[in-house]
């Protein structure tokens, strides 16, 4: 289970216009234009559910990667994340109560 609200990060990032979340995302600090580039690859080729599980595990779909998305592939989630935090759009998991 992860600490972060996956799900609501995957609803806005499908429901937020590209162009709008280029400006708020790319700034190169640690999000580049080629890490914008692959997260959008991966919220066109994943449901919900499979972009929450590779979220969580920091892993990736079968898609193909340029030599530019290969290079950033082990740091990507962790930049991804940093940026998310940093504009206020990951948000900590909220706990649900036992029954």
């Amino acid at each position: 289970m992860s600490q972060f609200d996956l799900s609501g990060l995957y609803q806005f990032l499908t429901q937020t216009p590209e162009g709008g979340l280029r400006k708020m995302l790319v700034d190169n600090k640690p999000m580049a234009e080629v890490h914008f580039n692959l997260l959008i690859k991966m919220i066109r080729n994943c449901d919900e559910s499979k972009f929450c599980e590779f979220a969580d595990k920091k892993e990736f779909p079968k898609i193909k990667f340029n030599p530019n998305e290969t290079k950033l592939k082990d740091k990507f989630w962790d930049d991804c994340f940093t940026t998310f935090k940093a504009r206020g759009i990951l948000n900590p998991a909220t706990n649900k109560a036992a029954a």
